[in-house]
């Protein structure tokens, strides 16, 4: 199976300038737990409510004083669109990530694989053993 067969189309983007407010309703009404961020047609970074939590709440920032940049994550690991799935799962359990962008040849964005795609999309092994891999205390 290849990640296009299985990955979420059609990604919603903020800019680095997008209101944290911006981006919490974003992620709510458009039900994902992670919003890209790009500029100038590039993927730079990666908002998730879990950012959003530990890098402004918890550090108690108004939230409608701050913006994607502030606490984005940045250098994002991607798959291809064309990549075999056991290779992305490989590289989402390397990394512990539970999401992973998906690009095209022209490295454009073009959707995004997460563990619910994984685990609705794969066999009973692959799933449990990636679901294992990114569940670990680290």
């Amino acid at each position: 199976m290849k990640v296009e067969q299985a990955m979420h189309r059609g990604v919603t983007w903020c800019s680095p300038d997008t209101p944290l407010t911006e981006v919490a309703q974003l992620l709510r009404d458009h039900d994902v737990g992670a919003i890209p961020v790009g500029e100038n047609d590039r993927l730079i970074g990666m908002v998730t409510d879990r950012d959003i939590v530990s890098r402004g709440l918890a550090e108690g920032w108004d939230l409608r004083e701050h913006c994607a940049r502030d606490v984005m994550t940045e250098n994002i690991e991607y798959c291809y669109a064309d990549e075999n799935m056991e290779e992305a799962i490989d590289h989402m359990e390397r990394m512990q990530i539970r999401r992973l962008a998906v690009v095209d040849g022209a490295r454009r964005m073009v959707g995004m694989l997460s563990m619910g795609d994984i685990t609705h999309g794969m066999d009973d092994h692959s799933s449990h053993r990636y679901t294992a891999a990114v569940s670990a205390h680290h």
